[in-house]
């Protein structure tokens, strides 16, 4: 498969930013100390370390790290695991992704959201000969759930959402549940913001921990915050980036990433 690219650029992430903070241009030239002109020209694509240097701090977010992705200097180191494949899928103008997890032992599988198209899904476990046991939902924007009718059909796999974004005919639980499949493990957390009710579920048994976090956190970035855009920081702080730094992170958009790198590397969170 190709390399995925990284979901957002600079001018994403600083309009993000600004839109959780409601600021508009003006308010934001007035508190970065920076001239209307050279902000827009910023906004408008055309980087200039000093700027992000002086619009950083207004928006919270880490001006090195963002430098480092507008010069192409971050992509995270790719990621592969033995029980972990990742599915990417036109969706109108981008790309959505989708995960099939299994143990490697028991051929006992589960799949997190299904992107526009599970097809690869289904092959996938047909050629490995795996038992898909569970559908597990992050959250219930179209792109993510696009295919849960067929997806469940073809696998017969019990359905789990959160009971804050239910979705009909699956099986509702509060954050915090956990389940097991095979010799593996899966604990949900609730991460909401991006979206109402939105859940990381946090694998655990392979030969790294791996967190299937939705639209929370991607490789350098992360989803909007469409309900609350403190709550959407606060909790990728508290209930992803406090993981053990080998955790694969497995985003709804972009490619894989760990919580290691996006400590460090990730303008919203770098310190």
């Amino acid at each position: 498969m190709p390399t995925i690219p990284l979901e957002d650029t600079f001018t994403d992430i600083i309009g993000k930013a600004m839109r959780g903070l409601h600021l508009d241009d003006q308010s934001l030239a007035q508190r970065a100390g920076i001239g209307l002109p050279e902000l827009q020209s910023l906004r408008g694509g055309e980087f200039s370390s000093a700027a992000a240097a002086k619009i950083a701090p207004v928006l919270g977010i880490s001006a090195n790290a963002l430098t480092a992705l507008a010069e192409k200097r971050y992509f995270p180191v790719p990621v592969s695991l033995d029980g972990l494949a990742q599915f990417n899928t036109p969706y109108e103008d981008m790309t959505v992704n989708a995960y099939l997890i299994w143990d490697p032992a028991t051929k006992d599988a589960a799949v997190f959201d299904t992107g526009a198209d599970a097809s690869g899904i289904l092959a996938e476990a047909q050629a490995r000969g795996l038992t898909v046991r569970h559908i597990f939902i992050t959250h219930t924007h179209g792109d993510h759930i696009f295919d849960l009718d067929r997806l469940r059909e073809k696998t017969g796999a019990a359905v789990w959402a959160g009971d804050r974004e239910p979705v009909a005919g699956a099986n509702i639980f509060a954050a915090g549940q956990s389940w097991q499949f095979g010799g593996l493990t899966v604990e949900s957390r609730l991460t909401w913001g991006h979206s109402p009710g939105g859940i990381t579920y946090v694998v655990s048994g392979l030969a790294r921990p791996v967190a299937i976090v939705g639209d929370s956190i991607f490789a350098g970035s992360m989803g909007g915050g469409g309900v609350s855009y403190s709550d959407a920081v606060k909790n990728n702080i508290e209930q992803i980036l406090t993981l053990p730094p080998v955790t694969v992170i497995c985003p709804g958009h972009g490619p894989l990433t760990s919580v290691g790198e996006e400590q460090k590397n990730n303008p919203f969170f770098a310190q």
